[in-house]
């Protein structure tokens, strides 16, 4: 499979010449905004050469180009163009008057590509998506992405402690229907949960891409809630850089320098560029020495983890062709240790995951109407479960004989999608698309060696009725071996244009979500499961509603205010969940057996002035109660039970002494839940509650020279441990709880080194 992935770059990089040996000179020149601001990472080329170079971050550039009449493209992210002819003289510099590009400064920095036709301004999009910048991620001082998304409004956190799996929820949505997507490409998971977000390495992120509602049209599968787009870093305006970074953090009160108690990070990377070429390789260790909270003895509440993340890219790009490779590596353990008993022995369990992640993409841009993308992937995965037997007295360590304690799994998934984009008219562009999903796994508790296969053709159409009216229309095929997929998917996606400052946007989308190779095909029996996949499930599908009003007053160069005021509603078909074999009293399968709606309103803020970035938000998500409607046999209870949420991010850069002061911040409302509870009168539906909570973070990051910066700052600020539950059911009581959320206030000091050579 790595020699088949290769063959493409072989052939693409035979290709492709190097310079010829010409006569000529020196092109120099500056790119700035339409805005008057220097414009860094400009492409610049000579028309029907070779010869290609990027704008610095003063906007200025030196290219080579061949003696005679010349043409000098500059090209953005955003695709656009601007020709420049010139005259060159052989051995002889030509200084060109100051280039001014069709943008402003800060549409270049809020340029998106989840689900467009070609990298586009954020307020252009007929989409309504949320970007996390890479400034931002920056002054978070994160190690994994779950610091970074837990403040983003909609997005909540559960963590499953006997896997040690921390699973994201979007839109009252729970993992099963997020698609996690690593520069568009899907991520691979063994069920419903996403264990992938965690095998992301924060320090190879360039920005984040949020999109709330279906986008399954584009995307397939499990885009039901929206998909989560990580971008990662390609290249810069230095021929050759290093970076380093360490970091150490405390959990809680918890810590040992380096190694043991506490977060320890470790990063090390480096990027070379010239002529086009770019080439980068990193690698980042994660240890956490878990954290025992109200656990005695030997457990502990968070499960230590030990993670080695590594990865490696290479890549060649001109004014019409950009074509890279990408492997990404995940070796990871986690380790779960059993009480201390009256036994002489203790049982402890380690998951150990392994991920071997290579992507290949590329995009020719043909001419200014037509242009065509490729992304290939192959995903190597597996997780094993490692039982053992610890004698107290002797300290020998034995594997576990019981029924079920070792398990492994192995899965592959290979990827390919290309779409085409050709502009029939100015106002008027089709792009039509094929995908191809291969799923393969094995283990002790899948039933033979299953392997799904997946086929799609799409078909996608932007058309641009008037100034003002921009419609997004259309639908997918899809045929699968191994579940009945929904014959069609269709989706409507509506921009209208209200006036210079608002924009209102509307769509309708059907979603859908696979069951997983795991539904279909998972058997699990011990003594305390007996749990068998179903083969005959069915996709299961959404009808989604989604409308925003945005509004942006028109920027200054110091000031840029905008708010975006939103709502959904997402009805849900087939829902899968577990229930009882037909004819069983003990034995679980998964079923097509419940349906769930979520509805609800969000407000997005945000302001830049200066040295001072802030956002101000507020959530209000309903989450159906399926019960309601059984009113004679469950009694009176609402149809939507509700959760607000707030959140605000703010920054400001002290200029004096170079510091950015980051305050992070998230409110989340009381969730309310129906469970059914047996009383002596019969069977009634309990409100059940997780409490409230609040979480903040608060960092400082300061510049010392140009080579060193240093970050610190307090982690989880209002040291939330635990949230209350109350009004679950164990059988015929109800069972009040607490729930683990985070370890404590935690404090954490970080050094960067970045040495450049322009």
């Amino acid at each position: 499979m790595k020699r088949l992935l290769l063959l493409p770059i072989l052939l693409l990089i035979s290709g492709i010449t190097a310079n010829a040996q010409e006569k000529g000179g020196f092109i120099v020149g500056a790119v700035n905004t339409a805005d008057g601001k220097p414009a860094a990472n400009v492409l610049i080329f000579i028309k029907g050469k070779n010869s290609i170079g990027y704008s610095t971050a003063k906007g200025r550039f030196k290219i080579f180009s061949p003696e005679g009449r010349q043409t000098v493209v500059f090209q953005t992210a955003t695709k656009k163009q601007i020709e420049t002819p010139v005259t060159v003289t052989a051995n002889q510099n030509l200084e060109i008057p100051a280039t001014r590009l069709a943008e402003n400064a800060y549409e270049l920095n809020e340029v998106v590509i989840t689900g467009q036709y070609e990298p586009q301004s954020l307020r252009n999009s007929v989409y309504n998506v949320r970007t996390i910048s890479s400034e931002m991620i920056r002054l978070r001082g994160a190690t994994e992405l779950k610091n970074i998304l837990n403040t983003e409004l909609g997005i909540r956190f559960s963590t499953d402690r006997p896997t040690g799996i921390t699973n994201p929820e979007l839109m009252g949505v729970s993992g099963a229907g997020i698609k996690i997507l690593l520069d568009g490409v899907p991520m691979m998971d063994r069920g419903v949960e996403r264990e992938s977000l965690g095998q992301i390495d924060v320090n190879t992120i360039e920005r984040i891409e949020i999109v709330e509602g279906p986008m399954s049209v584009i995307y397939g599968t499990d885009a039901m809630a929206g998909v989560i787009n990580i971008i990662t870093k390609r290249g810069g305006q230095d021929q050759f850089s290093v970076t380093a970074r360490v970091q150490e953090e405390t959990a809680g009160k918890e810590y040992d320098a380096f190694s043991g108690k506490g977060t320890h990070n470790e990063f090390l990377g480096f990027n070379w560029q010239k002529d086009g070429w770019h080439v980068a390789a990193s690698g980042s260790r994660n240890n956490f020495g878990g954290w025992q909270g109200n656990k005695t003895g030997r457990e502990q509440e968070w499960l230590p983890k030990d993670q080695l993340l590594t990865s490696a890219a290479a890549g060649y790009k001109n004014g019409k062709l950009d074509l890279w490779y990408r492997f990404n590596g995940a070796d990871e353990s986690l380790r779960l240790l059993g009480p201390i008993s009256n036994s002489p022995k203790v049982s402890d369990k380690e998951y150990i995951s392994k991920r071997w992640f290579h992507q290949l993409q590329g995009s020719l841009f043909v001419n200014n109407n037509l242009s065509i993308d490729a992304a290939a992937a192959y995903t190597d995965y597996s997780r094993r479960t490692l039982s053992t037997d610890l004698e107290l007295a002797t300290g020998k360590e034995t594997l576990s004989t019981e029924l079920g304690a070792q398990d492994l799994d192995e899965l592959n998934t290979l990827f390919f999608r290309s779409t085409v984009q050709y502009k029939v008219s100015p106002e008027f562009t089709l792009q039509p698309g094929i995908e191809f999903n291969r799923n393969a796994g094995k283990g002790g508790r899948i039933s033979g060696s299953p392997v799904i296969n997946d086929y799609s053709f799409f078909l996608s159409s932007q058309w641009q009725i008037n100034e003002a009216i921009q419609l997004k229309p259309g639908f997918r095929l899809t045929k699968n071996s191994g579940y009945s997929a929904p014959p069609i998917i269709p989706s409507l996606h509506t921009k209208i244009k209200l006036n210079e400052d608002f924009d209102l946007r509307l769509s309708y989308a059907r979603g859908f979500r696979a069951p997983t190779l795991r539904e279909l095909y998972f058997y699990m029996k011990d003594s305390n499961h007996d749990l068998r996949g179903n083969v005959d499930l069915k996709a299961e599908y959404s009808n989604s509603y989604h409308g925003s009003v945005s509004w942006a007053v028109k920027s200054t160069p110091d000031l840029r205010i905008s708010s975006v005021v939103s709502a959904f509603f997402n009805d849900y078909k087939n829902k899968i969940d577990l229930g009882l074999l037909e004819g069983s009293t003990n034995v679980n399968t998964y079923l097509n057996i419940a349906k769930n709606k979520t509805t609800g309103g969000e407000w997005n803020n945000t302001l830049y002035w200066k040295g001072l970035q802030a956002s101000l938000g507020f959530a209000y998500i309903g989450q159906y109660n399926r019960y309601a409607e059984d009113k004679e046999n469950l009694g009176n209870t609402p149809k939507f039970v509700w959760s607000p949420e707030l959140n605000s991010n703010i920054s400001y850069l002290v200029p004096k002494i170079n510091t950015n002061v980051s305050l992070f911040y998230k409110f989340s409302g009381e969730r309310s839940a129906y469970v059914l509870s047996s009383t002596a009168e019969g069977t009634v539906a309990r409100l059940s509650k997780v409490g409230a909570y609040h979480m903040a973070d608060l960092t400082l990051n300061k510049t010392i020279n140009k080579y060193l910066s240093v970050n610190g700052g307090v982690r989880n600020l209002l040291d939330v441990t635990r949230v209350r539950i109350t009004g679950g059911e164990t059988g015929a009581h109800t069972n009040d709880g607490n729930s683990s959320l985070g370890y404590g206030r935690s404090y954490f000091l970080g050094l960067t080194m970045n040495w450049a050579k322009k």
